[in-house]
């Protein structure tokens, strides 16, 4: 198998610090790395790319929650005594996960004080996350919440100099996390591009004035 705020990131190289065996795999774009459902029996961390985590209600609809980014964990929940997964998590673009099984990471953080005190923060910090994309859903328009995911994805809110980042991601899976339809989005993404916050055709190119208008507007 092969806003402005400064985020905590886990530092790539962080699965070092596990003496133990972890398994790497790539997936591809909308690839389920689990289904809501499943047994939790294993933690991962995103070494590249980006996964989207949703919840299936009873009647069947469903909902964006999370968009992860490099350097994070999911799959927490096989920590407690929660025994099914709560959520499906499902690649954006080509990823590769890293995984690792709940008694190997539960040694590992009984055993090893420094890395338990950073997975808390990062834990913390995802708990920061989900609550401002929570806000965001409540209170911000559909433009705004796009323009704030494509920054999210672009990692502007982390670089001290933000510089043009390249995404690869459909309108179809835009319109998802933004909770609208693909026509809006794609509204707005013309929109974006007269306005110079971004380069779309065929591939899609996010450019920092994108942090300006979210900031000031």
């Amino acid at each position: 198998m092969v806003g402005k705020k400064q985020s905590l990131r886990m530092p790539l190289d962080l699965f070092k610090w596990i003496d133990t065996a972890t398994t790497a795999q790539d997936y591809r774009d909308k690839q389920a790395i689990f289904a809501q459902g499943d047994k939790a029996d294993s933690l991962f961390y995103i070494h590249s790319g980006h996964v989207k985590l949703t919840v299936v209600s009873k009647g069947g609809k469903r909902a964006v929650i999370a968009i992860l980014r490099p350097g994070d964990f999911f799959g927490e929940g096989c920590l407690t005594r929660q025994s099914l997964r709560i959520a499906t998590a499902t690649a954006i673009a080509t990823t590769r996960i890293v995984r690792v099984t709940r008694a190997d990471i539960s040694r590992t953080l009984h055993r090893d004080p420094a890395f338990a005190k950073l997975f808390i923060s990062h834990l913390l910090v995802r708990i920061g996350r989900i609550e401002e994309e929570f806000l965001d859903q409540m209170f911000n328009s559909s433009e705004r919440r796009l323009a704030r995911i494509l920054l999210s994805m672009a990692d502007f809110g982390l670089q001290s100099q933000p510089e043009s980042a390249l995404l690869k991601v459909t309108q179809r899976t835009l319109a998802e996390m933004v909770g609208t339809t693909r026509s809006r989005v794609s509204f707005f993404m013309n929109n974006f591009r007269s306005r110079g916050f971004i380069d779309y055709n065929g591939s899609l190119r996010v450019h920092p004035a994108l942090l300006e208008f979210l900031t000031h507007e």
